[in-house]
């Protein structure tokens, strides 16, 4: 049995790919999705809620973290043309789709990279943790976001309440002192933590 998951940095699977549409924060999305990346048959529910829901502005610099093929940053670079968009995945199939999906959507505000290493640097991160890979990985992902921002600076991550996102909103008020729920629909919620200072 395979032991690939989304979260590899390489896949070998067969790559296979499809086509989906939607409305998200107010415009007509295209994505390529491809085999050996998160939720490749749909736009998942915690995606949406997390695409429609999360606090942003314009100007901000804000980092998709874990981007997949793209959706969350690729939205809000849409939704926010003002707006630097900076998307990281360690999956080399996932960055492939994201640069595609950036070009065929028009988001010129991106910038699609392997890792980030600079501490201080984002208003905000958006954050769907790979839950399949593990607490450990999860929850190292939200230490590093606090690194990642700016004094006052948002972490806005979405997760499943009943299926670990209780657990991770706890771990998030360890890590930042604070966390409050922001959004929820069907099962998922955003839960928002601020870097105080």
């Amino acid at each position: 049995m395979s032991s690939e998951h989304y979260f590899s940095q390489k896949q070998t699977s067969e790559p296979r790919t499809k086509v989906l549409s939607d409305t998200l924060r107010g415009n007509y999305l295209s994505f390529t999705t491809i085999s050996g990346t998160f939720s490749k048959g749909r736009i998942d529910p915690g995606t949406k809620l997390l695409i429609e829901s999360c606090v942003m502005e314009n100007g901000w610099k804000a980092l998709d973290f874990g981007c997949g093929y793209g959706a969350v940053g690729i939205a809000i670079a849409k939704a926010y043309p003002q707006a630097e968009i900076t998307m990281v995945d360690t999956n080399e199939r996932a960055l492939g789709a994201s640069r595609l999906n950036a070009g065929a959507n028009g988001a010129r505000n991106v910038s699609i990279v392997r890792g980030w290493k600079e501490n201080n640097h984002f208003d905000c991160v958006l954050l769907y943790p790979p839950f399949h890979a593990g607490k450990k990985v999860c929850f190292g992902m939200i230490e590093q976001a606090k690194s990642f921002l700016k004094a006052d600076g948002m972490l806005q991550a979405v997760a499943r309440h009943n299926k670990g996102g209780s657990t991770m909103k706890l771990w998030m008020k360890v890590v930042f002192g604070n966390a409050e729920d922001t959004a929820k629909k069907s099962g998922y919620r955003v839960y928002l933590s601020r870097k105080n200072g």
